[in-house]
């Protein structure tokens, strides 16, 4: 069905009929109550710092031996916020953090590059999202230490973190 022939019908609908679909929906997906239950009582804090604890655990958990060390935790919260809309500086402190937690995880421990390849990215997506939002200033002392931090302890693909800072707008 396109946008515009659901307009059409939503349209035609009654009222009660309306209201009786959408209460159908907030019941039976999860991701539409998710939805409705931000608008009306964001709890933005709160949010974000269950994922920065969930994010943390990663790194340095509590309840098993080994870390995880997964960016992909931090990635389903950044875009599950970017799609709620949340405002663009608790994502862009959120998406610093992953990065930060990562850097302490990473001292005196033998990682893959890999974990580095994804450091990287995740350096890039946070550069750009605040450079497009508006909030490198807010945000600049943050991100040049992160990239202090990967020269000091001599990360691999540390021209591809200085690349990024290059690229700046």
């Amino acid at each position: 069905m396109s946008k515009r022939q659901l307009k059409k019908y939503l349209n035609d609908l009654p009222k009660t009929e309306l209201e009786e679909q959408m209460l159908d929906l907030y019941q039976r997906f999860p991701v539409v109550k998710q939805y409705y239950d931000f608008v009306f009582n964001p709890k933005e804090e709160k949010l974000i710092q269950e994922a920065k604890t969930k994010i943390s655990n990663e790194y340095f958990p509590i309840r098993r031996k080994r870390p995880k060390a997964r960016r992909s935790v931090a990635q389903k919260f950044i875009k599950h916020f970017v799609k709620l809309g949340m405002e663009a500086p608790l994502i862009a402190d959120l998406m610093l953090y992953n990065i930060e937690i990562a850097q302490t995880f990473s001292t005196n421990r033998n990682l893959p590059d890999s974990f580095f390849k994804s450091m990287l990215n995740s350096f890039e997506e946070v550069v750009h999202f605040v450079s497009i939002q508006g909030l490198l200033s807010e945000f600049q002392k943050r991100i040049l230490k992160i990239y202090t931090f990967t020269k000091e302890e001599e990360w691999p693909f540390e021209e591809g973190f200085s690349r990024v800072l290059d690229n700046i707008d």
